[in-house]
């Protein structure tokens, strides 16, 4: 169906290894399964994985773990690859613009960089 790659920076680390580092094994362990239904199912359901409103090529991978709300943004590419770019615990209502954009900066230094290695 899919798959999921993680984004390294320029210079190497993987800001979604690292956050992923960050938390208990019982919340990386809940967001690799929902990234595994990302990758299985033709249909995600809804609440796992979203379009950004507003955005026209960024998602987010939503992950809830008791009263934590996990969020990891990305985009596809080719259409059946998905590449995360950033994750954060979400604490508001809305999507932090500042992730938003980060999330738009990796994308496009991503792609500026698979571009220069074809």
């Amino acid at each position: 169906m899919r798959s999921v790659i993680f984004y390294h920076l320029p210079n190497g680390p993987c800001p979604i290894e690292i956050f992923l580092d960050s938390l208990t094994g019982k919340q990386a362990k809940k967001i690799t399964w929902v990234l595994k239904l990302i990758e299985e199912l033709e249909n995600v359901p809804i609440q796992y994985f979203k379009k950004l409103i507003g955005q026209d090529d960024l998602w987010e991978v939503r992950v809830q773990f008791g009263s934590d709300d996990f969020r990891l943004l990305g985009f596809f590419e080719s259409g059946v690859l998905v590449i995360l770019t950033n994750a954060f615990i979400k604490k508001t209502q809305k999507t932090p613009v500042r992730e938003i954009e980060l999330a738009g900066r990796r994308r496009k230094d991503y792609l500026s960089r698979r571009l220069d290695n074809e």
